[in-house]
């Protein structure tokens, strides 16, 4: 008999969490203004609206938070993190910030200017903010494939060769900073790109002679789906997949609060040494002394031990099975979702859940609020919200998919756990052909409007 798959890690400890009734989260939600973000943690039983620094940390993460060097300038815990960072990435050049936000802010202030176009593949919410804060364009060039959920392609977050030349030129060098390239591509439903492409992307940006960074927040997962999936990687480490896929590149940004397996922090790794004392100025500006950069020293120690943590195979198949378990449960049930199942989360298709919302009635926003009443259930919308207003226009702009990302905490919850999400989502399905109604926007930001803005129910 073939053994079953058991997790590599057993719990140590446990944390309380609240359940509610139907009736308790409908006035909860209404009193948020139908958005999930305003909800306290109190109110929710399964939390699923984002992976970034809701993970459980390791025990020898723990332990380096005991020994960590707070010291303002020159900390201990500082130099492990940059001989770490250099060890998996190849980068030489380092600076740390208080989350991934936090890094684009200082690179793009670098790099980016009024009238600049940045292309890549489905930039998310943060990356197009920070690019259309500073007057520049996002240009999406992933492939086709990425945008029908039922195609299954192994590699949806790839860019689009023929599309980025096209920009190459369509506008000149100087207006083009860099190339971005998210990995895994999250916009589009948590999708890797392979090492073939990413070659390729970099051939080509070496061509024009434009630099290829790296928006890194989920690298390990990645790196997990190529030794998977690509020809010619099955025998590679998750280690030296990283070092290969990283070698083709001029820097990264992460939010290492994703494969970082931390709760807070973020990082700058660059190969060029000139953009690495303009950015010091603006990580200065911003973030705090180059030895710290808005990050304590023992987050710095648990980051160092999280990111080896997090590029080991056996912590990277329990990570990302569990995510496919999910997904395969929703199939199961006939429940439309992105596919192939990303890294970090499963993508409920809204548009084929509640195809009787009009996209203007913020469909995904509204399946959202509906797995939060059913379930007590808080995942996020990725879609017209999301894509906020053109700038120009002031419209809504509505992307190809409407999504609901369920993303999973990092060894965080069980199976059982993913066993209640899909069976409420199911009762949501089978009601999906009912009339239902969506919602108007009371009150917006002017930029990233998803995190503060306000709904009305219709």
């Amino acid at each position: 008999m073939e053994l079953p798959y058991a997790e590599p890690y057993k719990i140590k400890m446990v944390e309380t969490i609240n359940r509610s009734t139907k009736e308790q989260r409908l006035k909860w939600i209404k009193k948020a203004h139908y958005n999930l973000f305003n909800l306290s943690s109190d109110k929710v039983f399964i939390d699923l609206l984002t992976d970034s620094g809701t993970g459980a940390m390791s025990d020898k993460q723990w332990a380096e938070m005991m020994i960590g060097d707070e010291s303002y300038a020159g900390s201990l815990s500082f130099k492990k993190l940059k001989k770490t960072v250099k060890n998996i990435t190849g980068f030489k050049y380092f600076l740390p910030t208080h989350q991934g936000r936090a890094a684009e802010n200082v690179l793009f202030s670098t790099l980016v200017k009024e009238g600049d176009v940045v292309p890549g593949n489905s930039h998310f919410d943060t990356t197009k903010g920070h690019i259309e804060f500073r007057k520049a364009t996002a240009i999406d060039c992933t492939i086709d494939e990425a945008f029908d959920t039922s195609v299954v392609h192994p590699f949806k977050g790839n860019i689009d060769i023929k599309k980025l030349e096209s920009v190459f030129n369509k506008y000149p060098k100087e207006k083009i900073p860099f190339v971005i390239l998210t990995i895994t591509c999250n916009s589009a439903g948590g999708q890797p790109v392979s090492v073939k492409n990413t070659k390729e992307v970099s051939e080509l940006c070496k061509k024009y002679g434009i630099p290829l960074y790296f928006d890194a927040a989920r690298f390990s997962e990645n790196a997990y789906f190529i030794k998977k999936r690509e020809e010619g990687y099955a025998d590679k480490t998750i280690k030296e997949i990283v070092k290969e896929v990283f070698s083709y590149g001029d820097g990264m940004t992460m939010s290492a609060k994703k494969d970082g397996l931390v709760n807070m922090g973020g990082f700058i790794a660059l190969n060029n040494k000139e953009v690495f004392k303009q950015a010091t100025v603006f990580n200065i500006m911003f973030e705090g002394f180059i030895t710290y950069g808005g990050m304590n020293g023992r987050d710095m120690g648990a980051l160092a031990v999280g990111l080896n943590e997090s590029t080991e195979f056996n912590y990277l198949e329990s990570r990302v099975e569990q995510v496919a378990y999910l997904g395969q449960k929703l199939v199961d049930y006939g429940v439309p979702v992105q596919q192939p199942f990303g890294g970090h989360a499963i993508y409920l298709d809204a548009n084929k859940f509640v195809p009787t919302i009009p996209r203007e009635e913020y469909r995904g926003q509204a399946l959202a609020v509906e797995l939060y009443v059913v379930g007590g259930i808080r995942g996020v919308e990725i879609g017209t919200v999301l894509a906020d207003r053109d700038p120009v226009t002031r419209e809504n702009r509505y992307p190809e998919l409407e999504l609901v990302r369920l993303a999973i905490p990092r060894r965080t919850y069980t199976n059982n756990h993913m066993d209640y999400i899909a069976a409420s989502i199911k009762n949501i399905y089978d009601t999906r052909n009912e009339a239902k109604s969506g919602y108007i926007i009371s009150d917006e930001a002017p930029i990233m409007r998803h995190f503060t803005v306000k709904f009305k129910k219709i």
